[in-house]
This record gives C-alpha cells, structure tokens and sequence, in this order.
C-alpha cells in the first residue's frame, strides 16, 4: 500500500502473455489485493488460517498472496510439479480451506485429494482453459472472486484496512515446507519481522533500488525464491517480472534483461552447457579464439571484476578487447547483459563454475542460508568474493562453529517454529539459543564462513581421510557432459560414484560423431560415453591429488545410471537436491557392486511417469575403473 502512494505509476509486474509483456503498476496491485482480500474473506478466510497457493510465477498467484497477508491469514506455497500425493500432507498438516491455484493441471489434483482433505472447501483457479466443463463445487474462477470481493468491500469498506492493521510484526507470515531431504516435510513458520529485517539488510548492504529489474522463474514454493521476487519485491519497490513458461525463460531473459539475478548452481550449471554445446558446433576458429580469450578471462577476469589495481595495462586492454568480442555477446547470449548483482544459493557451487562466470565479468556471488533463516545468513561482498566460502554475516547474524564442527547462528530473521510440531522446534536450538544449521564448515582468518558439507554427509575414509562427498560432487557436475553425481566412500577404503549424463549434452556429441542411440538408457551405455565420462572423472581426479587433505578422495571407480535421478521418484526433492541416504538404499546392490570391484551389475528400478503410472526398467550396468593419481605420478586404480 505504501509503494501504490509513492510509486504508482510505476511498473510492478509484467507478465509475458502470447509474446507480449503485460505491466501491472503498483497502485493496480494495491487495488487487486484489497478486492482479493475482501473475496477471500467471504470464502472464509481468517487470521492465522493457511491458504494454499500452487502453480508457476503467476502475477495472480502473487496477488492471492498478498491478499491473504492482509486479512493476518498465511499462504502456504506448494511446488507446482509435485503429484498429488505429495501435497496430500500439506494439505492435511495445514488443514487448507482454500487453495488459489494456476491451471487445469492443479485443479485436477485438488480434486483428486479433496475427499482425503475434509477442510479443503474452495479452489480458486487462474488460467480457465479445460475448465469448461468442469463441475462448479468446489471451483471458483479467478475473475468470479474479484466480483465477490467487490461486492463485499461495498458492504464493509473498512474489513482489510482493519484486518491489516491488527496484524502484529511477530505473526506469521508465511508458511514453507522444508524439503524433506532426511524425513517428513515440516512446515517453517516465518514472520512478517524475520522476512522484512533480511530483506531490508540486502537492500542496504547492496544498494538496492526500485529501478532493479527481476525475471521470477523459479519455483515459488522455493524460500529462495520467495525471497528474492517476492519479499524482497515487497521491501524494495522493484519490477518482477513473470515468463510467459518455464520454456521461455531463456528468450525472456533476453527481453527484460535482469539488473538483479538469482541462480541456484543447476540452473548456471544448464546455461553452461548451452554454452559448451554451441562452441562444439562452433567452427575451429571460432573455438580457437573462445580458448584463448577464456584463458585471458581466467587469469585477469576476476582480478579486474574486483578491481584489483595490480592487473597490467596490457592484460586491461587484452580482455577490454575480449569483452567487444567474446565476454560480452557471451554475457548477451546468456541473457545478463545488464546484470549488476548475482547471487547463488540453494547448494554448494563448484569453483570452476563460479570462477567461470565471475571471469566474463557477471558480479556473481554466493550467499548461504536456509528456510528457517529466512534466506540470508551470509552474503559475499564485493571485491571480497571468494570461491570456497559463502561470505561473512551479514548485519545481525552471530555465528559460531560447534566443537563437532557445525556451524550454528542466531540472527533476526530466525523462524518461529515448525507448524504443530513443538519438539522438532526445540531441537533445532541448543540449550543455549543458538540454531543447528546441521552444515559443516568454519570461519577462516578474515572472518568468511566456509561450508564443507551438511555435517551428516562429511565423513572419512577407512585410512582416517576427509570425506567431503559433496566437493566431489560439485566439481564432477563442472563437466557438461555430467548432469549429477553421487560420490559413495565414508568409512570405506576408496570413493565410487554414479554419474547421470547430461543428455542434452552427451547426444550432441553422440550426433556429431555419428553414434546412433535410442535414449537415455541406450546412450548410457554406450562404450563411448564411457569414454568421455571417464574423461572427465580422471580430470577431477588430477584436480584432488594437488589437494593434500582430499587426495584420498578420488574416485576410483564409476558407474553411468541406466536412468535419470528424478524427484518423481524420491530421489531428489523437488529442488532437486540429492538424497543420499535414500539413493543409497535403493540402489544397494550397484554401490555393493562398485565397492566389491565387479565389472558390471544387473539393476531393475521401478519408475514413475509422468501420468502417474509406475513402470520397470532394467540394465546392465558396466563398473568403469578410474585412473588415480599419486603427486606427480599416476597410477591404474
């Protein structure tokens, strides 16, 4: 309400709609969500009350958010992609009444759970097409509850001024889901307090203005990116701007040109690919140039980002001259040309991946934090960024790091509890206040938090050596032909991985060198792609033998999954973090098969499709060896 009197005319949102940008102006925001408010409150929604809120980066859906905010009720943001089965407890846990949601596809999940969810009396729905036919119930169509919220801000002109007015700080605000990586999901209860103060502590500490322009792609039931284009939209008055669909993010990055990004590591991990994909194409002069250059941007690229005064006038003007010709369509094709401040989070980033983009002159940084902290714990500053650590504190965060190892904090933007679920509350504090973050690291000498791994997964080998399972991860994924890996080794002699190929980029290659395949499984095991991933795994291996405490971590030996790990099937959550423990059980017999040093291994794993349906597959897995290495001298494994 206080941007509409300050900035009203000014675009809030635009939203891409048959190949044009729709804009939605700050004093249209504030008049939609009183009319929202005053529909939800004849549906019956009341302070404390959760509302359900599914689908994709959808202006209304924003709306509804808001809307609910005023009357002191919560939205409770659901992944648009997770079946209904996976909502059912949400659902139930959070006793929804009413669920505002995108299309047809979430409509029909609604009314397959809606017998198994008594509370669930009314379903709001956006997009109409397929609804036609559709009996009424307990559906509401979006435009049909602006009209009953007009109807009912004429009756009682003064409910949503009164209902927002009796909201205290310390209610809360929203409700997210955590992503159940070692257990059921429980629901983090923020307040309006905890997500203002860190969304006010990053518009200070970078200068954030309501010039900012933010491409919203992610999924909103994601904290990070509720955060980013939406709390933090909220505090600071900027433009968020909403993709026509998750296939058009790349041409509608190109559009609005986003001055403030946010990427977790698979997404730049993606672009990169696309990247690598196109110089394979690409003529050999043309590589050879993109060699070079990027071997300039390597050594000199980061220095200059960070202004570092040391750097030669000839190696300034070598990669100025590299910005008109690579860095900058580069940073065009990418769609970044005009970003000023990029953040990672959501899991570690590799260093090459990192250096990679700082190097072409994108300003990004990683940060640290997680749904219970309200996002922001840890910010890297400029001219202080630095590949393996996250950055200080930022303003009102302590930290400190645990005889175990852990990282443990207290900070303003802490939860206020898990929904219904006291004791899991208090066991997320120590006796003395402070919060298990359950993430391994410490503070180096200049005061940067350096993550290891989630505390649970740092290990050691058999000969008493760091296992950092996630490092090993991290820089295997570097490689575009690797999707995702799993490294294996705690209190084992030696580490093994499953690779999943990147099949985008593998049937690139596989095409330009005339090798037929009907598949990701087909492709998989091909002799070749073996080839090329052992490859790969060798050169990690290289990179670990210069580490001393990490040299005992290479993979000796690897196998390529018959299938793609998918959060359908349990085995990433729907942020598409790995889940260790359950892929180590459901693939026993291949990690038994890795450690045993067998050649191949037969697997049958049942999978879910699309439409619901489970299904087998089977294959033969081929057990690749590895080469490791030993200081400057290698060895076979």
């Amino acid at each position: 309400m206080q941007h509409a009197k300050l900035r009203g005319a000014r675009p809030a949102m635009r939203e891409k709609d048959l190949g044009i940008w729709q804009t939605i102006t700050w004093a249209e925001v504030a008049q939609q969500v009183r009319t929202l408010a005053h529909g939800l409150a004849t549906l019956g929604v009341q302070p404390g009350h959760h509302v359900a809120v599914v689908g994709e980066n959808r202006p209304r859906l924003y709306l509804a958010m808001m809307a609910t905010q005023a009357l002191g009720a919560i939205p409770v943001p659901l992944y648009q992609d997770a079946v209904a089965q996976e909502m059912l407890y949400v659902l139930q846990d959070a006793e929804i009444r009413v669920a505002v949601v995108e299309d047809q596809e979430q409509v029909d999940k609604m009314l397959e759970l809606g017998e198994r969810c008594p509370a669930l009396a009314h379903v709001v729905y956006d997009d109409p097409r397929g609804l036609r036919n559709y009996p009424p119930g307990m559906l509401l169509a979006f435009e049909r509850l602006l009209e009953i919220g007009q109807d009912h801000a004429a009756a009682h002109p003064t409910y949503v001024d009164d209902a927002m007015a009796a909201i205290d700080p310390d209610d809360a605000a929203a409700m997210f889901y955590t992503s159940g990586t070692t257990g059921k999901a429980k629901g983090v209860m923020l307040t309006h307090r905890a997500l203002i103060d860190r969304a006010v502590a990053i518009q200070q500490m970078e200068n954030l203005t309501d010039q900012e322009d933010v491409l919203a792609y992610l999924p909103p039931a994601w904290i990070g990116q509720n955060m980013f284009s939406y709390t933090q939209f909220l505090v600071t008055g900027f433009t968020v701007n909403h993709p026509e669909s998750p296939e058009t993010v790349s041409i509608d990055m190109h559009d609005i040109g986003p001055t403030y990004y946010f990427a977790p590591p698979r997404v730049l991990e993606g672009l990169l690919t696309h990247v690598m994909i196109r110089m394979e194409d690409a003529s050999a002069l043309k590589r050879g140039i993109f060699q070079a250059f990027m071997k300039l941007a390597r050594r000199v690229g980061v220095r200059i980002l960070d202004k570092d005064p040391t750097v030669s006038v000839w190696d300034r003007f070598k990669y100025r001259l590299g910005d008109l010709l690579m860095y900058g369509p580069l940073r065009n094709a990418l769609g970044m040309s005009r970003v000023r401040i990029a953040y990672t989070a959501g899991e570690a980033i590799g260093p090459d991946l990192f250096a990679f983009y700082r190097s072409i002159g994108i300003n990004l940084k990683q940060l640290y934090g997680s749904t219970e902290t309200s996002v922001f714990v840890c910010v890297q500053a400029d001219g202080h960024v630095r590949a393996d650590t996250v950055g200080p504190p930022v303003q009102g965060v302590d930290i400190r790091v645990a005889e175990n190892g852990e990282i443990q904090l207290r900070s303003p933007g802490m939860f206020k509890g898990y929904y219904r679920n006291p004791e899991a509350t208090a066991e997320s504090y120590t006796d003395d206040g402070w919060y298990h973050t359950g993430d391994a690291g410490y503070l180096d000498t200049d005061g940067q938090l350096k993550i290891i791994d989630r505390a649970k997964d740092v290990g050691k080998l058999a000969d008493g050596s760091l296992f950092a399972p996630k490092y090993i991860e991290n820089k295997l994924k570097f490689f575009p032909y690797i999707k995702e890996a799993v490294a294996f080794g705690a209190d084992m002699p030696e580490v093994c991985a499953f690779i999943n190929i990147d099949l985008e980029a593998v049937g690139n290659w596989a095409e330009r060198r005339g090798l037929p395949y009907a598949g990701y499984t087909d492709l998989a095991s091909k002799p070749e792609v073996y080839e090329l991933i052992a490859d790969c795994v060798n050169q990690v291996n290289a990179d670990l033998a210069t580490d001393p405490k990490l040299q005992g971590s290479q993979v000796y030996r690897f196998l390529i999954l018959h299938k793609e790990l998918d959060p359908d099937d349990d085995e990433l959550t729907r942020t598409r973090k790995v889940r260790r423990g359950f892929i180590a059980q459901k693939y026993g017999v291949l990690v038994e098969a890795l450690f045993q040093g067998r050649s191949s291994q037969f697997i049958e794993t049942e999978v879910k499709f699309e439409d619901g349906r489970s299904g087998m597959i089977s294959a033969d897995l081929k057990i690749a060896t590895a080469t490791v290495y030993s200081g400057n001298t290698k060895k076979a494994a």
